[in-house]
């Protein structure tokens, strides 16, 4: 009888393995991408937004869903037609508000919470680019370009048609465009039952700045005061070469009574940027980087306190960088902060306690609430009163798309949203090991190894090490739509991929140790990683491959030139190749300053130019794909064509992948899964 149940039970997970499907990039490009969560002021409901793409159309379409915090079906609130974005709850909670460009340029909109009554609130000449209401419902923030600069046309009217640009100063482009005569301004509007009731305020008249920062920054850079009174908004207040030397943002006050506006944080350095105000008016927390130039530093939780002007850093003695945060308080005289930290691989989420006594306020010690290897990529609380307490997170693993949790206090969770469910429930998912691998200076490096579905130790396989970009960016629980661990294992690759020095989530002296020495304890980090996995039978030393974009494409060109025979092929993606060159053609100087000490020309040289790849281009000896893409101005596409002229020029088997539309990152739908056609066929000829 034990046999027949020991043969049933074989038989059957046989039958349930051959019935899954392996992961694709055509299957990628199915999955319904959850993000931005927020529940309502009565905690009762929760908005999300969820992207679906249409590979054959090569586009994607945004929509808002509804679900309750403790789950059910989710109710679609927005069409095609209307493809919303940046949705939130109206500060009462009556309202659904949103951006689309249905109307031929980025508006703002309302709808009621069952998705009817849409409204359009703001019809402001080309377009907004994100907006916040007060909280008193008396206005609305949202910024806006405004042209300042004149083109070389406009400058001499008698030559109409030149293209020309006459630059006076660095910053001229950045990330993936040229500086268009314009700065995005905040702008303040009156508004009353649904409609703006007056002309909107430019508060940075004039100002050659950007407020938000470009390129990434939202609405997360601007918070009003419970009553309206103030507003607080992130700036770096220069322009030109001064701006792409240094990180110095600050948080300005503007006084709406008053029209007066003062910067709170002076004092700093480094970034100041994503103000929110605590629900009493009382005070204001944003994240904060102390050493200016380095963009890669601790991301510090500070609070100011209006009354005396105080700034406690509430995270003085937690050694890890903050990716958000929230107030969670009811209007009494104690609050609670929630936020994302980047701890060990994984993102989860913590709380700190305000007490307020007679002699001031104080922060208790930093408490974790969820716990796991996973990771939370977006967070949303709402606390009227004592009573009522709703959080809810958008989770993912490198097993599992993300999709919304609810957490209470206590750190309990719950899944509420499933969207991929009828998806991955069909895939089959490499398993997923946590490995502290010993350093060759005496330490253990976290490394996550993933494993081809239905892995049979008794077997060889063909094993990439993945070299992570950033460089400063911590290989997580993320689940990429770019570099995706689970289809590289679902194609027949174990996947090695170490959390080398100069990576957060592991003290600072770990995450700083990079700096200055790009092919120093880093490479040799790599190094060990992948030696220690190949120390298995079941890697086949025969087929190992380097992977890697941006720092990792440099990762991928250096190790190409002293990898002493331990790789068969590399992939670079984006890589830094020739580093003189870079450092002149690159945009964000403050970067570069910073991770190499200096310029070329410096007095001392610094060593990392005498680190760079092309200085070891006479010792490639293994086939290599280089990836680049047109409108990459951090790494421009010259160093990728430097990189294949090498190859070339060397008889190495080499293949050059250009995108011509494309920035750092390969984003467009058909784009992407050629890439990846084209990154396997290219590992499946020279590892299989």
């Amino acid at each position: 009888m034990k046999k027949f149940s020991l043969l049933f039970f074989l038989f059957s997970a046989i039958q349930i393995f051959a019935q899954q499907e392996r992961l694709t990039p055509e299957t990628l490009w199915k999955l319904g991408r959850v993000n931005n969560p927020q529940v309502s002021p009565d905690t009762k409901i929760v908005i999300y937004e969820l992207k679906r793409y249409d590979l054959a159309a090569n586009k994607g379409t945004n929509y808002i869903y509804s679900v309750s915090p403790i789950g059910g079906t989710p109710l679609q609130l927005t069409d095609d037609a209307t493809n919303a974005f940046n949705a939130k709850w109206r500060p009462d909670g009556k309202k659904i508000t949103f951006l689309s460009s249905s109307s031929g340029e980025v508006q703002l909109y309302e709808i009621n919470p069952d998705g009817s009554g849409k409204a359009q609130i703001t019809n402001v000449k080309g377009g907004i680019g994100s907006y916040k209401y007060s909280g008193n419902l008396s206005m609305i923030a949202y910024n806006a370009d405004v042209k300042l600069d004149r083109t070389a046309a406009e400058m001499y009217a008698d030559l109409p048609q030149v293209q020309a640009r006459i630059i006076d100063g660095l910053f001229y482009r950045h990330w993936d465009s040229w500086n268009n005569y314009s700065y995005s301004h905040m702008f303040i509007a009156p508004y009353a039952d649904g409609k703006l009731t007056g002309e909107a305020l430019d508060i940075m008249k004039e100002e050659k700045y950007d407020a938000p920062l470009k390129p990434f920054g939202g609405d997360e850079q601007y918070s009003w005061s419970p009553d309206g009174k103030l507003f607080a908004y992130t700036c770096k207040k220069m322009t030109g070469t001064p701006e792409a030397v240094s990180t110095n943002s600050d948080i300005y006050i503007y006084n709406v009574t008053n029209k007066q506006t003062v910067n709170i944080t002076e004092q700093n350095n480094g970034y100041d940027q994503d103000p929110q105000f605590a629900p009493d008016g009382k005070k204001i927390g944003w994240l904060s980087m102390k050493r200016i130039g380095y963009e890669s530093d601790k991301n510090r939780l500070m609070v100011y306190y209006f009354a005396d002007k105080k700034i406690i850093d509430v995270t003085e003695k937690f050694d890890y960088p903050v990716d958000q945060f929230q107030w969670s308080q009811y209007l009494g005289d104690d609050a609670t902060l929630y936020f994302i930290a980047q701890v060990k691989a994984t993102k989860n989420i913590y709380s700190c306690e305000e007490r307020v006594k007679k002699s001031g306020a104080i922060y208790k010690d930093i408490e974790e609430v969820t716990k796991g290897d996973h990771d939370y990529v977006g967070l949303s609380v709402s606390c009227p009163d004592k009573k009522n307490f709703a959080m809810v997170g958008a989770k993912q693993t490198m097993s599992m798309p993300t999709e919304l949790f609810s957490v209470n206090p206590k750190g309990n969770e719950n899944q509420i949203t499933f969207t991929n469910k009828a998806i991955t429930d069909n895939i089959s998912w490499g398993r997923v090991e946590k490995r502290m691998i010993p350093t060759t200076d005496g330490k253990e490096m976290l490394t996550w190894v993933i494993y081809p579905p239905g892995f049979n130790p008794q077997k060889h396989y063909p094993t990439l090490l993945y070299c992570q970009g950033g460089p400063q960016s911590m290989v997580s629980q993320f689940f990429s739509y770019r570099w995706n661990f689970q289809l590289m294992a679902n194609n027949g690759y174990i996947v090695v991929a170490p959390n080398r020095r100069g990576l957060p989530g592991f003290g600072s002296e770990w995450n700083d140790e990079i700096i200055g020495d790009y092919g120093g304890q880093c490479m040799r980090d790599y190094l060990s990683a992948i030696d220690e996995l190949s120390k298995n039978n079941f890697v086949d030393k025969d087929k190992r491959g380097a992977v890697g974009a941006s720092f990792g494409g440099y990762s991928v060109y250096w190790l190409a030139g002293n990898h002493q025979k331990r790789f068969r092929t590399f992939v670079a993606h984006c890589g830094m190749f020739d580093l003189d060159s870079w450092y002149g053609s690159t945009e964000e100087m403050w970067f570069a300053n910073n991770d190499f000490k200096g310029s070329y020309w410096s007095t001392p040289h610094p060593k990392n130019y005498d680190q760079s790849p092309h200085k070891f281009v006479q010792n490639w000896d293994s086939p290599i794909l280089i990836i680049h893409n047109e409108k990459d101005f951090r790494i421009p596409v010259t160093q990728g064509m430097e990189a294949f002229t090498a190859a070339q020029l060397k008889g190495l088997q080499s293949r050059f992948l250009y995108f011509p539309d494309e920035n750092h990152f390969v984003t467009k739908p058909q784009n992407s899964v050629l890439w990846q056609r084209v990154f396997f066929e290219w590992l499946d000829n020279w590892l299989k």
